[in-house]
């Protein structure tokens, strides 16, 4: 049973809808904040990027150039006019697409990818196919014009030999280097087409290669995340053991640092990639390939066939390293759910890097230091190009497809919360937008809210109304549980920012609940640490008591009698207890213990005469709340009986009888003992009864009428005696045959009585 809430005068407020009671206000506003970048992130952004350290800011500009029926896009390159080119699985292709998005085929391969390719100045193209691939040639026709209409050929320039081909650069001379895979080994293919073994790893894969301003060859590779720096005579140095087992991506500035993404667990004899992806062999082609005079035939239906995708299935997450030009490594960046797949520079210098599975571009700004770009609508951002203007081609996987990265930023994006719950109906109040240290910076911001009472906001919630920032920020939401808010940031300088949001709100006052009350007669609670604060709905700040807190440890004790209950409020408002109690029969409520902040209670059971009673625990959140604003909840216990009385144990008599005849005799050998006593308790039937003889165990007897469920109970038993021991004389005087009685009853409460009665010998 809850008391009714006490009504509460709002003179600055009234809630035309409510047909409850009035309405009372919790303990004062609270507040709902949101600047870390854990929060944001549960929240949906649109040309919005997240800083590491909290805060939104405008993203650079985004969009889509084309899309591509290949899922994969493994490799881009562009050429010095802005067409880009992209290597392609499933169909395994190469792509020109030009700077206004105009897509042509101009190489389809009969392997299942083109895993890489780069792009000569003279606008050569180099592509490398896998599994058991090759390196081709691709040249647009002599004296034509490289656009969509031109004609391309195709001609094998390398083949080594090997499963796999990773990756492939070329140096200043046009040599091209080709990193391999199975066994580990790199060529180096000159500019008059002559090859050679250039290096060879023990590690089955190198994976990616990068060439630093001094003409060295950086390699990454596969099975143990190691890093080398090949001079171009082919000595070799490892830089670098990453922790992880898989280098998938790697970048080098002017200035000669190294950055290196790895992924993937090492395990012991681990040397195969984690997973291969099922790619089936491209259709069979009768005709020249679009845009070119390529004829490629594949056997039709050809069987799947496993292929090892670069950090695929990779598990723990991706780390960033720099390594300085001295040698010295650092971890840069970590993160537990995206997975590194290319790295890459703007136009600024700032590192990029592109992750999967979620296809996010990150920038890394320093040590632990990042801004999540952009989120695309792909599943890996696999290979970043140069675009003209200063901006950069971002490919994708999952869907296939080429992004346009930048320069500038966009024109608006949009930014909308999580839905905040707040547990119970509330009043939403004014909002402060904390933007740049320029205020002017808060020009570009609009900002929104919207209110409903079921956690869908598309379900009925009340339409986006906007926040007047400048003069007085409230945010004219209806009174609500949950609340969601929208920012709207554009373009301007200086450029916008919102770098914290704090909310404000007054929930309703509800009555707080007692959800159960447990009584134990014969157990005292120990008192355990009081625990302070309460639990907030997650981002508000809340206060008073946990919701829920261990019960206190329960010792046995047949003097006490202990309580217990659990409570809650939904305002996390703090509470405090008033126990009553009440006999059977009895009408008036006694108290037993008032203010208490614990939720159990422990009293003697003497200071209650025998009998049932009945607990009523009340709640009140007055701690609080203003005098008269204070709501109440009670709840009343089982019943519960209380015993501290022992039984009385009367008529104790004990007799010697033959154990023939049944009659009196001296206590001689072949004798018994025939006991008889009456236990009786005022208020619990006996329990049980047991006697000793002579100081012996006890043993357990039962009543005349065996079952024992009386407050009285009869017992009537015989004890063989037992046979006399030789004792000398001067010891055993005249009590060598006397013998000891000793009974014993117990109530339901187990209160004890005993009494005694000793035979003498003669």
């Amino acid at each position: 049973m809850t008391l009714p809430c006490k009504t509460l005068a709002l003179s600055a407020l009234a809630f035309s809808t409510l047909a409850l009671c009035t309405l009372s206000l919790a303990e004062g506003t609270r507040t709902w904040e949101q600047s870390k970048f854990e929060e944001l992130t549960k929240g949906t952004a649109k040309g919005i990027a997240l800083r590491s350290e909290g805060g939104l800011e405008l993203a650079p500009a985004f969009k889509a150039l084309a899309t591509t029926p290949s899922t994969y896009i493994w490799s881009i390159a562009s050429d010095a006019t802005g067409n880009v080119y992209a290597a392609a699985g499933s169909p395994a292709r190469v792509y020109r697409i030009a700077p206004d998005g105009q897509s042509t085929i101009i190489f389809e391969a009969q392997e299942l990818q083109v895993q890489a390719l780069v792009v000569e100045k003279n606008g050569v193209v180099y592509a490398a196919t896998a599994p058991d691939g090759k390196v081709y040639r691709l040249e647009c026709a002599k004296g034509a014009k490289a656009d969509a209409s031109a004609s391309w050929s195709a001609s094998s320039y390398f083949d080594p030999g090997s499963k796999y081909i990773w990756d492939i650069v070329l140096d200043d001379g046009g040599a091209l280097y080709v990193a391999t895979g199975d066994h580990g080994e790199i060529y180096k293919v000159g500019a008059n087409g002559q090859h050679a073994l250039f290096f060879k790893s023990d590690e089955v894969h190198i994976r990616v290669l990068a060439l630093d301003p001094r003409g060295n060859l950086i390699a990454g590779s596969d099975g143990s995340g190691l890093i080398y720096r090949i001079a171009p005579n082919g000595d070799a140095f490892v830089l670098y053991s990453a922790p992880k087992k898989e280098i998938t991506a790697l970048a080098i500035d002017s200035a000669g640092n190294i950055y290196a993404a790895a992924a993937g667990e090492k395990h012991a004899g681990n040397a195969a990639p984690q997973m291969a992806i099922t790619l089936a062999a491209p259709p069979a082609q009768s005709q020249p390939a679009s845009g070119g005079n390529i004829t490629i035939t594949a056997a039709a239906n050809a069987p799947a066939a496993p292929f090892p995708a670069p950090g695929l299935g990779a598990t723990g997450g991706s780390e960033i390293y720099r390594i300085a030009p001295d040698g010295a490594p650092s971890r840069l960046w970590t993160s537990h759910e995206d997975l590194v797949y290319a790295l890459g520079f703007d136009q600024h210098g700032r590192l990029l890097a592109g992750t999967g599975n979620r296809g996010h571009i990150f920038a890394i700004n320093g040590v632990d230091d990042f801004t999540d770009l952009i989120k695309a609508n792909a599943t890996q951002i696999t290979a970043f190009a140069a675009a003209p203007g200063g901006g950069l081609y971002a490919s994708s996987s999952n869907l296939g497809k080429i992004f346009v990265f930048g320069p500038g930023l966009e024109s608006e994006g949009t930014y909308e919360s999580d839905v905040f719950d707040a547990r119970v109906f509330s009043l939403w109040g004014r909002v402060s937008v904390r933007g740049a240290a320029n205020s002017r910076a808060n020009s570009g911001v609009e900002f929104y809210a919207r209110s409903g009472n079921v956690d869908n906001p598309d379900r009925n919630w009340s339409p986006w109304t906007r926040v007047d920032l400048a003069d007085g920020s409230e945010l004219r939401v209806p009174p609500a549980r949950f609340v969601q808010w929208k920012s709207v940031l554009h373009a301007g300088n200086p450029a916008p920012r919102v770098d914290d949001v704090l909310l404000n709100y007054l929930p309703k006052n509800v009555a707080p609940q007692i959800d159960e009350i447990t009584v134990q007669p014969g157990y005292h609670y120990q008192a355990i640490p009081h625990v302070s604060g309460g639990e907030s709905s997650g981002q508000g700040q809340g206060q008073g008591q946990p919701r829920f807190d261990p019960p206190p440890p329960a010792v046995r004790d047949r003097e006490s009698v202990g309580i217990r209950w659990q409570a809650h409020d939904d305002n996390d408002d703090q509470l405090v207890y008033t126990v009553y109690y009440r006999g059977d029969g009895e009408a008036r409520w006694l108290l037993l213990k008032d203010n208490l902040g614990d939720r159990y209670y422990s009293f003697d059971a003497s200071l209650l005469p025998d009998g049932g009673y009945t607990v009523k625990v009340i709640a009140s959140d007055a701690p609080s709340h203003s005098p008269g604003e204070a709501l109440y909840a009670e709840r009343v216990s089982s019943r519960f009986e209380v015993d501290s009385t022992a039984p009385v144990i009367d008529n104790l008599t004990a007799t010697v009888e033959d154990r023939q005849s049944g009659r009196q005799a001296g206590l001689q050998m072949g004798t018994q003992i025939h006991v008889r006593f009456r236990a009786s308790d005022s208020f619990s039937p006996i329990k049980r009864a047991e006697y000793s003889l002579d100081g012996g165990d006890w043993q357990f007897v039962e009543p005349a009428g065996q079952l024992s469920d009386s407050r009285t109970e009869e017992y009537d038993f015989r004890v063989p005696v037992p046979q006399p021991q030789s004792v000398p004389a001067p010891i055993a005087g005249n009590t060598a045959n006397d013998h000891v009685v000793v009974v014993r009853a117990y109530d339901r409460f187990d209160n004890l009585a005993t009494a005694k009665t000793v035979l003498r010998g003669k």
